[in-house]
């Protein structure tokens, strides 16, 4: 009887231990969190926007920052030159997947051909190399794209709608960004088809930007069109700022100018952007490869007008730009 009182107590020790055991057992089983790694050119003052539409394509796909994924965060604060360095950290992190814009795209894709890459670009991807096709992607990157060429032929139409005595329009361009080249080709054909004077003024620092509106205003432009780039969107209070003191009616990318102040904006819906840019980046985390998901174009875009920015001009706004207007900030 005592052996079997012996033999009891040793199951039961044992019984302990094991059950002692398996929370580590299954801790030691479950996946480790994936870590996305998010390289952005600028910095973290234009990205509330960006990462409202990302953390929700995240969610639409099961995953939730700070509960089944993580985010590593690398911000180039507007210097380009940083970029290499940040995705390179990245990568010696070995994160999951990169999610990145702009410039940040041919970044990451130069410092990594394995770890998948998702992007936002203004321009076309298989034209510098990110892809090899847009339905079939190739390699290791993939994404959503909106093509700035048919942007800037719907901005310049719609500042012909709205100044109908307009003849000479200038645009903005960072020469440094990634649309530079693009932007500068695609102004002709554009001025050509809504008849529009074009000149090109290339800016890549605030002093460059204040002496573009000296040259505005000496030249009596009558408008002004800013290009999609990373740094004139951090510059954005600047340039409306100038805008306003000069009187000089200005056509944005974004309605985070209009929102700050700026006269009219039309692009791609930058949070509905993101979101897709989320979905993409769930998706691959799930398992399908960036080879096999076609690169995607942005569905939204939006026209959002400052009625009350157009009021100091002294501008009255067409009731046929009123009604297609998605925003009337008042």
């Amino acid at each position: 009887m005592q052996f079997d009182r012996l033999k009891r107590r040793q199951f039961v020790t044992l019984l302990g231990s094991a059950v002692a055991a398996w929370p580590l057992v299954a801790r030691a089983q479950q996946p480790a969190m994936p870590v996305i790694g998010f390289l952005d050119p600028t910095s973290p003052d234009t990205f509330e926007n960006r990462l409202r539409g990302f953390r929700q394509g995240l969610k639409e796909t099961g995953y939730v920052e700070g509960e089944n994924v993580a985010i590593t965060y690398r911000f180039a604060e507007n210097r380009i030159d940083r970029l290499p360095e940040l995705a390179a950290d990245l990568v010696r992190r070995q994160v999951a997947l990169i999610a990145t814009l702009a410039n940040g795209a041919q970044v990451a894709k130069a410092a990594t051909s394995t770890i998948p890459i998702v992007f936002l670009l203004a321009e076309d991807p298989s034209r510098v190399g990110l892809v090899s096709s847009l339905a079939r992607p190739g390699g290791n990157a993939t994404g959503i794209n909106f093509f700035s060429a048919e942007l800037l032929e719907k901005r310049l139409g719609l500042v012909r709608e709205l100044l109908p005595a307009a003849a000479r329009v200038a645009v903005l361009v960072n020469p440094t960004g990634p649309n530079s080249e693009t932007t500068s080709k695609d102004a002709q054909s554009a001025a050509r088809a809504t008849g529009l004077e074009i000149q090109i003024l290339n800016v890549s620092t605030s002093q460059e930007i204040n002496a573009a509106f000296t040259t505005l205003v000496r030249e009596r432009a009558d408008a002004l069109s800013v290009d999609i780039d990373p740094f004139l969107t951090s510059r954005r209070v600047q340039l409306v700022n100038l805008a306003s003191r000069h009187g000089i009616p200005t056509m944005y990318p974004g309605r985070q100018f209009t929102e700050a102040g700026g006269l009219i904006s039309y692009g791609s819906n930058l949070m509905d952007a993101w979101r897709q840019v989320g979905a993409y980046a769930g998706r691959i985390l799930k398992g399908t490869k960036p080879a096999d998901l076609p690169v995607a174009q942005s569905t939204k875009f939006e026209l959002v007008i400052n009625a009350e920015t157009a009021r100091m001009l002294g501008l009255t706004l067409p009731p046929s730009l009123l009604a297609i207007a998605d925003d009337v900030i008042e």
